[in-house]
């Protein structure tokens, strides 16, 4: 059940209902258009938004092999074909055939399809059946351009032969009389032949008319021209005349005779003329969704609301328009949380939300896709009332509040567990504390009723109702309370406050009046009102704060991860070459034994002979200084730096104190220091730097012949270069996680030399694809952004071309 009658132009879908039909492209789509109705059968409504998504699926994926054209209305031609005898134009056959061809061209597309691919589209199509005879019978007498063939039947062909021939002797003799006529200098020498009442003449000066003989069948406007057939070819076109009266007669014995054996197969065609007409709605409404971006997610049978960033339809488009985003709206309505009370200040989006929630509702159950996120959940309701608007009445003798009241009766009396309503102001029209508890005991037999609804107010006795109450829950429109800005956005958990005050003080309204008004409406009232405020102002605050600590988290826990296996290299190292110098110190000992213990056999077998002992000690030495030299390993001595007096600004040379690390300061914001090292950069708090002299910064980093100081690297760059991949995959992550992966990413790409990187960041509303593409424009390396190639991701990846 709908409720008022006029739901649909309140909702705006009286708007699509016309958008729809200029996307149709025949009368007969354009027909079923005005047949959109509200339905709550479940089955229904699925088989018409799954048929609804594959068309758009094959509108988006096909290049030009769907038919998109010569979607044309036969049925009248059809209708009249029903009477035996009765004569069709041309132009009535002609539409028949392209229709035909088309109706056969959709089929084929749907055939040729991977089996399960469109089951819904197929099943739509299986009934349908276009005999081969009737397409052939119609070409055979019917080409291309409309036009009867010459070869329809061997009467035709035998009177346009003739035809041709009898035109072609009178056009000779006039050519001829024409000539002379121009050398005569009767006519003009730019006259040519024409055609006055079916026959061909000569256009000739009135002082010259008796010199041709003929039957005058026109004058010019002026009379200085007459228009005549000479009496030479009266005959010939006479006989022309004749023939094309005899090619008439020919042409509609031709179409009778296929109108009869057109005939028995009506009923099919019919059926298939309904098909080309259904899939013609079919196709505007899956255009119509491509232009919302609309998609088809879960439905469910049951009462049930949970959207992720649903938009108004009719409003997106609008500001698609005029370049602008409309904020997208999440609302979940369950069981446990029936009723959403809506507070906030005037224009801060409450009633574009109500709207939101009963149109797009109200396209699904009319068989549309609607316009949210694809992990969303859409539920069934049998009924959708809504109170939106004035409906003050002169005619009825109804006030504002009484119309309000009278829709309340009619919500009261028919709500149940599968209602869904919508009220726009409730209870406002008459006095407030009057109208807010009267508005109070209308929502409690409305929550026991069990529907579901979303309710915009201004009362806090309504607020603190569904505070208290199961199956109750508060919302507020978000407000940027410093700066008192509406920012359109459905925050369920918590009441809003309407600004009232605050708002007041913007416009300039004076002070000592605020401060009257204030104290009319009491302490408590205005406290709530204030601590409404203050909970939206530190809430936006604290947001900001743990987007920065969470980013500063994200950098820590890299930096210890790259320390923790700087540290594994370093200890890794150290054990290698400890290990090798104690190998390499055995092995020499063992070759300095076997060099004593030769001397001495060589000395005892020499018997100790002065010279010859002489000798072979020298020799001994020899091999001491040459071989046995084993130079110690010892850590080199760490280079002291002396600190250079005075602050540290942009371009001072610093140190980070307890290493050997220095660098050149770039930036600085507050406590927060920019330094480059090399070809990187990195933020490090000022009271970790120490200032060094520049002469102390060029002998660490070997600039200007300066040795530069060695030391075991932190960076394997072979290990970084076979782990490193071109595409970086950020959907799903959230803005600052995002952020922190990309510069990641762009640093270890700079680093290894890539030209071109991919980024896929997914399409959705082009947030995080915006977010992304400001970011790189920060990066002087990055030299030009695109999208990929449709066929590869198109505006869901970047594609950075470095410099």
């Amino acid at each position: 059940m709908l409720y008022p009658q006029d739901l649909e132009q309140k909702l705006g879908f009286d708007r699509i209902r016309e958008q729809l039909s200029e996307l149709c492209l025949s009368p007969l789509g354009r027909a079923f258009v005005q047949k959109i109705r509200f339905s709550d059968n479940f089955a229904v409504i699925d088989k018409l938004t799954r048929q609804t998504a594959e068309m758009k699926a094959i509108l988006e994926e096909s290049t030009g092999e769907f038919p998109s054209q010569n979607y044309l209305d036969a049925t009248p031609a059809l209708d009249k074909m029903r009477v035996e005898g009765m004569v069709l134009s041309l132009d009535e056959f002609f539409d028949l055939k392209l229709s035909l061809r088309t109706i056969r061209q959709v089929l084929k597309f749907l055939a040729d399809q991977e089996e399960g691919r469109f089951p819904f589209l197929t099943e739509l199509a299986g009934n349908v059946k276009v005999e081969k005879s009737v397409s052939d019978a119609i070409d055979r007498i019917i080409d291309d351009r409309g036009q009867i063939r010459d070869n329809a039947s061997p009467e035709l062909a035998d009177i346009r032969r003739r035809l041709i021939s009898e035109a072609a002797g009178v056009r000779k003799k006039l050519d001829s009389m024409l000539k002379h006529a121009k050398s005569s200098g009767w006519v003009g020498d730019d006259v040519s032949l024409t055609v006055r009442n079916g026959r061909m003449v000569i256009p000739i000066s009135a002082e010259h008319k008796r010199k041709l003989k003929g039957f005058v069948h026109d004058e010019s406007s002026t009379g200085q021209t007459l228009f005549i057939e000479p009496a030479d070819v009266l005959d010939s076109n006479n006989e022309i005349k004749e023939l094309e009266y005899a090619e008439r007669r020919e042409i509609n014995r031709i179409l009778i005779q296929l109108a009869n054996q057109i005939r028995p197969h009506l009923p099919d065609l019919q059926k298939a003329c309904q098909f080309l007409g259904m899939v013609d709605f079919i196709r505007a409404k899956a255009k119509f969704a491509s232009l919302l971006g609309a998609v088809n997610p879960a439905f469910v049978n049951q009462p049930v609301i949970d959207w992720r960033m649903a938009r108004h339809p009719l409003l997106y488009l609008s500001f698609q328009k005029q370049g602008r985003k409309v904020v997208p709206l999440g609302i979940e309505l369950r069981q446990n949380q029936r009723i959403l009370v809506i507070s906030g200040p005037n224009a801060g989006g409450k009633s574009v939300a109500l709207k939101t929630i009963g149109l797009v509702q109200y396209m699904l159950q009319c068989g549309l896709l609607v316009p949210m996120r694809e992990d969303s959940t859409v539920g069934l309701f049998q009924n959708l009332f809504i109170d939106i608007g004035d409906e003050q009445s002169l005619d009825n003798d109804l006030s504002t509040y009484s119309s309000h009241l009278t829709n309340m009766r009619h919500f009261l009396q028919f709500a149940h567990k599968r209602t869904l309503f919508l009220i726009d102001e409730f209870g406002t029209g008459t006095e407030p504390s009057l109208g807010g508890a009267v508005a109070e005991a209308i929502l409690e037999d409305l929550t026991k009723s069990g529907a579901f609804g979303v309710i915009n107010t201004h009362y806090t006795n309504l607020k603190t109702y569904a505070d208290k109450t199961q199956g109750l829950v508060n919302g507020a429109m978000r407000y940027d309370g410093e700066h008192l800005e509406p920012l359109y956005q459905l925050e369920i958990g918590k009441p809003g406050s309407s600004f009232a005050f605050e708002i007041a003080t913007k416009i300039g309204l004076p002070k000592s009046v605020i401060e009257r008004a204030k104290g009319k409406l009491g302490t408590q009232q205005v406290n709530f009102e204030k601590l409404l405020k203050e909970l939206d102002i530190e809430k936006k605050v604290f947001s900001e704060k743990n987007i920065e600590i969470g980013i500063k988290e994200r950098k820590l826990a890299q930096q210890l991860v790259e320390t923790t296996a700087l540290q594994t290299r370093l200890d890794n190292d150290q054990k290698k070459i400890i290990n090798d110098a104690k190998q390499k110190a055995k092995q020499l000992l063992a070759t300095a034994n076997q060099r004593i213990e030769s001397t001495i056999r060589e000395i005892k077998e020499n018997k100790a002979e002065r010279d010859t002992t002489k000798l072979i000690r020298q020799e001994l030495e020899k091999f001491e200084k040459q071989e046995l030299k084993i130079e110690a390993v010892a850590e080199p001595e760490r280079e002291e730096f002396i600190p250079e007096g005075g602050e540290i600004a942009v371009g001072s040379f610093v140190r980070i104190k307890g290493q050997a690390t220095v660098g050149e300061v770039l930036a600085m914001k507050g406590k927060d220091v920019e330094i480059r090292i090399g070809d990187l950069k990195s933020n490090v708090k000022l009271n970790r730097l120490e200032k060094v002299s520049k002469k102390a910064f060029k002998e660490a980093t070997g600039e200007k012949g300066a040795a530069p100081r060695t030391g075991v690297g932190g960076i394997d760059i072979n290990e970084k270069m076979m782990n490193f991949s071109f595409n970086l995959d950020i959907r799903g992550k959230r803005g600052e996680e995002a952020i922190v992966e990309l510069d990641d990413f762009l640093s270890n790409a700079l680093m290894l030399g890539f030209n071109e990187l991919r980024i896929v960041h997914g399409k959705g509303d082009g947030i995080l694809r915006q977010l992304v593409r400001n970011h790189l424009k920060s990066y002087k390396q990055v030299g030009k952004m695109q999208d990929e190639h449709p066929d590869r991701g198109g505006a869901g990846v970047t594609i950075v071309q470095m410099r």
